[in-house]
């Protein structure tokens, strides 16, 4: 009889305990929105703004429709988001890999057949699983996925700059920018750029805020969605290196995230060559099949040379692409300038330099320089802190502007008269 009044009291207390949990993750998510809120609905915004714009471009004019459904074509204008590379993702999620060094004749360079072994596996991961638990198909898994990865990215790169600057604005305007940048076409896209920048976003926090563990897993979760990871690997390896030697945290955090970084990439490529029986499989696949290798800059220089005079003689030539490419070129050493005026830590600098390094000096399609150069986040914070001073009705109109010009330059641009 003395039993039942004790569990009975107990009741009361494990179900007053449960509102107290729960209030405590809705002040946990409450403060998250209340801290990223802004820049992530600024970067939807203005995203949402130059998306309509180029799907609409798409359907005026009409080119899809004279174009394979793998090549920038389909049956409506939402298949060209699934499109050239996006297609790729579709193939690796829906049957998985078959590496393979093919060889065949054609012309100079490509000796090897393609294959998906060149495209990293977290994100045709993530849309695999993604359409198993969800009603999407594999498309529209691959959209959800670069869409909330997007914000996320938004929201990492909100992070990095209000860390660094000490103000909320510049990072809820350096978010709006990523979102307008000239190579956004494909942060909407069956792409893996969007899920990419969000995790180089985060490791570069992570490094900031000396969360080396973090950083470590995070920077390794990146190295097997592309292999420009390599960039953010070195960075924070440098930075890792660098806190060793001060012995601010320690020994064995930094040590764990030098060795943690380079584990996705590595382990990924060595499996390839594994697969494919020689151990630089993975790089010869690129350079035999892909054409795309470090060759020091000199298609970039080709590329260039043949914009400014006006000749279409180097590989992978498209005249509008090419020129837009050309002027963002040109105003690199700018935006550099400006960035390191910021004395930004070592992390980010390395990180932006060592990617400007990878797009320029390696030969591939030049026209895509802009989208390849949407993980260097770091060049739009000086934009972002002199853009702070304008008033609100100012920044509206000249990102919003932007964002309406994103959707021709950022997206019509590079799946309609290139190849993103």
């Amino acid at each position: 009889m003395n039993a039942i009044p004790a569990v009975a009291s107990d009741v009361p207390e494990q179900r007053s305990g449960e509102p107290e949990e729960s209030r405590a993750w809705q002040e946990r998510a409450r403060a998250l929105v209340v801290r990223f809120g802004p820049a992530v609905w600024c970067y939807a915004l203005l995203k949402l703004i130059g998306f309509t714009v180029f799907m609409k471009l798409l359907s005026f004019a009409g080119d899809y429709a004279k174009k394979p459904a793998r090549f920038g074509g389909g049956a409506n204008p939402w298949d060209v988001l699934a499109s050239w590379d996006g297609w790729w993702y579709q193939q690796v999620a829906q049957f998985g890999y078959h590496p393979a060094l093919v060889a065949i004749p054609g012309p100079e360079g490509f000796n090897v057949e393609q294959n998906s072994a060149a495209f990293f596996p977290l994100y045709p991961g993530l849309m695999r699983l993604t359409s198993e638990v969800t009603p999407l198909g594999l498309y529209g898994a691959g959209m959800l996925v670069s869409v909330v990865a997007s914000l996320f990215a938004a929201a990492g790169i909100y992070a990095v700059v209000e860390k660094l600057t000490g103000d909320v604005r510049a990072g809820v305007i350096a978010a709006g920018i990523w979102a307008i940048a000239p190579g956004s076409g494909a942060e909407w896209a069956v792409y893996s750029d969007s899920t990419f920048v969000a995790l180089a976003a985060w490791a570069c926090y992570a490094v900031m805020t000396r969360q080396w563990v973090a950083a470590g897993v995070i920077t390794l979760v990146a190295g097997l969605n592309r292999p420009t990871a390599a960039a953010l690997i070195g960075a924070v390896g440098l930075a890792a290196l660098v806190e060793l030697y001060r012995r601010e945290s320690g020994v064995l955090r930094p040590l764990a995230a030098m060795l943690l970084a380079p584990v996705g990439l590595l382990g990924y490529v060595g499996w390839v060559g594994w697969k494919t029986g020689e151990w630089g499989g993975y790089f010869r696949l690129q350079h035999d099949a892909w054409l795309h290798y470090f060759d020091g800059g000199q298609g970039t220089w080709h590329a260039i040379r043949g914009v400014l005079l006006g000749r279409n003689d180097y590989p992978f030539a498209f005249p509008v692409p090419d020129l837009l490419a050309t002027l963002i070129v040109l105003t690199l050493p700018v935006l550099i300038v400006l960035m390191i005026r910021l004395r930004p830590p070592l992390v980010l600098t390395a990180y932006t330099l060592a990617t400007i390094v990878s797009v320029l000096g390696s030969l591939g399609i030049f026209g895509n320089t802009s989208r390849y150069l949407l993980p260097a986040f770091p060049l739009f914070i000086a934009l972002a802190v002199g853009m702070r001073k304008l008033s609100w009705p100012v920044l509206a109109a000249v990102l919003g502007s932007g964002a309406i010009a994103s959707g021709w330059y950022g997206g019509y641009v590079l799946f309609e008269l290139g190849v993103p």
